[in-house]
């Protein structure tokens, strides 16, 4: 519940505390704003006070032009471009590229293959492939130390179409065949 006292003396004072805490809306214009709008001061008597955006617009109310209340702290448009990376990281985790192709993914995210290759690079450093890959491998390598299951149950529950790609991508990211990794986790 939002205190009516204390939402009041933060929008009189615009007080960055508070952005994305609760959001003004003004009975007279049907606007809603964050609380740090430099906008002219509604009165009292016209202002309510809601925990978020949504249930605002539920209200009827439209996001002011000014500070735009869409881009308040802890909505997808305040992460910025993280957002599109961290949907698409949680899609490769659970599996996505495994299915489908980095030009799906994109598509899935609404954006272009090129620009979500930019991203990662920009956040992660590495391509949506390289991440799936390192993903993959990690996966792969955990099993092989906690289970007994056999090297291509472990190739394709980690995600990978075939045997021989497993071989192939384990070698090159660990140095060592999985079945060596197996050997030496056994004997520890």
């Amino acid at each position: 519940m939002l205190d009516f006292e204390e939402c009041e003396a933060a929008r009189k004072r615009c007080d960055p505390a508070y952005d994305g805490v609760f959001f003004i809306a003004v009975r007279t214009t049907k606007i809603y704003c964050r609380p740090i709008c430099r906008v002219r001061s509604p009165l009292r008597k016209n202002v309510t006070f809601y925990p978020t955006a949504a249930a605002c617009e539920t209200e009827g109310y439209r996001p002011c032009l000014r500070c735009r209340p869409e881009a308040a702290p802890f909505s997808p448009a305040w992460n910025g471009t993280k957002s599109t990376v961290s949907r698409a990281l949680k899609l490769i985790k659970d599996g996505a590229l495994n299915e489908m192709t980095v030009e799906a993914l994109a598509e899935k995210l609404g954006v272009g293959e090129r620009h979500l290759g930019r991203l990662f690079q920009q956040h992660l450093g590495a391509s949506p492939t390289s991440v799936a890959k390192t993903l993959r491998v990690q996966k792969a390598k955990r099993l092989l130390d906690e289970t007994d299951l056999s090297m291509t149950e472990i190739a394709f529950r980690a995600g990978f179409n075939s045997l021989r790609r497993f071989n192939a991508v384990f070698k090159e990211s660990y140095r060592m065949a999985p079945s060596e990794v197996r050997k030496s986790a056994l004997a520890r």
